[in-house]
Formats: C-alpha cells, sequence, structure tokens
C-alpha cells in the first residue's frame, strides 16, 4: 500500500500539535453546529442510501443498466423517509389527543409526584421544574419539537429527498474506484468499506431489533389498557436508535400515562414490561449482532450521543453511532499510525492489509 505519509516531522512541539488539534476539533464542532440546518438533512439523506444500497447489489450482478439500481436506491430511500414521516405525524396526532383526554389525570399524578418527592427532601425549585416538565402542555411542546427536527419539516424536506437522489447517484461510481486508486489509496477505501458495512448493519440490526421492540411493547400496552399503544410503539421503535439513554426516552411517557390513568400498580407494571423486553434484546442479544461491525468504546458511544445531539439536534441523537463511525474514518481511517487511536476508541481488531471491493 502506498498510504504511508512521507518520512519527516512538522517542526512542532507536542503540547503545541496537541493545542491545534483541539483548537480544530473546536472549530469543526462550531462549524457543524451552525450549518445543522443543512447539515442534518445531509446526513439523514446519507443514511437513508446506505440503507438502501445493498439493494442494487442483485442488479449488478445480473448486469442490469447502472441506472436502474440507481433509481431503485434512490426509491427506496425516498420511501423509508415517507414511511417514517407519515408514523411520526400519526403519532403525534394521537399523542396530542391523549395529552387533550387525560390532561386532568396526568395533573393529579404530577401533584402525587411532587408531593412524594418533597417528603423525600428535594428542594422546593427543583420539584417545580419537574412539575412543569410533565405538565401536559409541556410533553406536546417537546415531543413536537423533535418531532419537528426528525422530519425536517418545510424547505428541510426538499434537500432530504435531493441529497438521497445525488448520494444514490454518485454511490453507483463509489463502489467501482479506478483500479490505479485502489493501488495507490487502498488502506483508505478499505477503511471507506468498513465505515459503509457497519453503519449498514447497524441499521439493519437497529431496525429489526426495534421493530421486534416496538411490537411487543406495544401489543403489552394494548392489552393492560394503556392509551395510545401505537403511539408508544412508534415511540420505542424511534429511540432504539439512540445508544444508552434511547429506552430512558421510550419508556417514560407511557409509564407516566399508565399512573395516571391506572394508578402506580399499573406504571410499574408498564416499567416492569419494558425492561424485561429491553434489557434481553437491547443489552443481551442485540449487541451480539452489531457490536463486532461497530467496535465502539460504551464511553465514546455515550459521549457521541451528547455531542451529536448537541451539534445537530434529534437527527444527531439517531445517527451518532454512524455519524461517529465517519468521524473515526476521516481522522484515523487508513493511517497505519494511527492504530492507539483506533485501539482506544473501541476498535480491537487489527487492519487488514488486503483492499476490498466497497460494499454494494
Amino acid at each position: 500500500m502506498s498510504d504511508r505519509e512521507p518520512p519527516g516531522s512538522s517542526g512542532l512541539a507536542r503540547p503545541t500539535r496537541i493545542l491545534l488539534t483541539l483548537a480544530a476539533a473546536g472549530g469543526a464542532c462550531w462549524t457543524v453546529w451552525a450549518g445543522r440546518s443543512l447539515l442534518g438533512p445531509l446526513v439523514l439523506a446519507a443514511a437513508l442510501v446506505i440503507i438502501a444500497l445493498p439493494a442494487r447489489k442483485p442488479l449488478d450482478r445480473r448486469g442490469t443498466p447502472g441506472w436502474v439500481g440507481t433509481l431503485v436506491v434512490v426509491s427506496i430511500s425516498w420511501g423509508i423517509l415517507l414511511v417514517l414521516a407519515v408514523l411520526v405525524l400519526l403519532a403525534l396526532g394521537q399523542f396530542a389527543r391523549i395529552l387533550a383526554d387525560y390532561a386532568g389525570q396526568l395533573q393529579e399524578s404530577a401533584e402525587t409526584l411532587e408531593s412524594f418527592f418533597r417528603s423525600l427532601g428535594f428542594s422546593t425549585v427543583s420539584m417545580d421544574d419537574l412539575t412543569r416538565a410533565i405538565q401536559p402542555s409541556a410533553l406536546l411542546t417537546t415531543v413536537f419539537n423533535a418531532g419537528t427536527q426528525l422530519l425536517g419539516l418545510g424547505t428541510a424536506v426538499f434537500f432530504v429527498f435531493a441529497y438521497a437522489m445525488f448520494l444514490g447517484m454518485d454511490a453507483a461510481r463509489w463502489q467501482n474506484p479506478p483500479a490505479e486508486l485502489a493501488e495507490a489509496s487502498g488502506r483508505r477505501l478499505q477503511a471507506f468499506n468498513r465505515f459503509t458495512a457497519a453503519s449498514n448493519r447497524y441499521f439493519l440490526v437497529n431496525s429489526i431489533f426495534g421493530l421486534i421492540v416496538a411490537v411487543i411493547d406495544g401489543l403489552a400496552l394494548w392489552v393492560l389498557g394503556v392509551p395510545g399503544p401505537f403511539v408508544w410503539a412508534v415511540l420505542a421503535f424511534v429511540t432504539n436508535y439512540i445508544p444508552n439513554i434511547g429506552f430512558v426516552l421510550g419508556v417514560v411517557p407511557p409509564v407516566v400515562l399508565a399512573v395516571a390513568v391506572g394508578g402506580w400498580g399499573l406504571g410499574l407494571l408498564v416499567l416492569a414490561i419494558y425492561c424485561i423486553v429491553n434489557v434481553t434484546l437491547q443489552v443481551l442479544i442485540q449487541p451480539r449482532f452489531v457490536g463486532e461491525s461497530v467496535r465502539l468504546s460504551v464511553t465514546l458511544t455515550f459521549a457521541s450521543v451528547v455531542l451529536w445531539t448537541t451539534l445537530l439536534g434529534a437527527v444527531g441523537s439517531l445517527l451518532a453511532v454512524p455519524l461517529t463511525l465517519f468521524a473515526r474514518f476521516l481522522i484515523i481511517g487508513g493511517d497505519p499510525g494511527a492504530r492507539f487511536a483506533q485501539w482506544i476508541s473501541g476498535d480491537d481488531g487489527p487492519e487488514d492489509p488486503s483492499p476490498r471491493q466497497l460494499p454494494s
């Protein structure tokens, strides 16, 4: 391979290089945050294309014209976006009706919870903040704000569809790099190969397990008589893409509503069912399918959720792991001298010296 850097050093002291690196990282984060209205739709479209890209592999194998494969990839990307948009909008509509129908019970539950925590010695200020956070109006505002960011309402929708189309066209060219480029930049192409393969597997596994979790949770809530099981099933599916804290975000609203309509016994039963289902599937089983592909440390995964949510909002929280994989590819991908950085980020596997074809 010829990805080696030429011998020599920059002549800068190590502390100076570290400070310059931190300054560059800070500038990059500020740039992403400042341009989040444009970058959010772009990363969402890229994720949709990565998910749809394997669909063109059998077409290319049969010798189908390239434009047919591109059309299939773009159509699948647009279809996924439309289905998700319809599901989320339906869930938001039902949630608004639930808040209107059970506003009184939620208010009583908030007051009961406030009294309970006050008896434990929590301060008045903190409890006032808590009760305001679970008021029906506050919950509705929070959910609609998240839905607006997630769906990219308005002009952002146009950019998502446009980016998905353009990325789908370019993907066909990226899959077949010229021979001289593959020879000169074999390590970089291999690193890009690992990034796309890991991201695709991450999306696939999370979608399958998210659907399983959503169906089980929704059916359990329906059997128990908790209002809006479809809403909470959609929420469970969406939050399955958020590592570490997604379970908490998905369980709190149905538990609060269960307490409001059926008392603490029903609320604790819902919490127990969620814990059993989610811990069994998301903690014990799901990592076995996706862990070897992602290869991110637990600490880095959690930090990535906080970072990308701050920079890109709801889209960043859902795509935190693929975005971190892409950042690792840009920073250390293909660099044989960055083995320590690769290892400390959670990737214990050695680099495969042989170049590979980009995934189709």
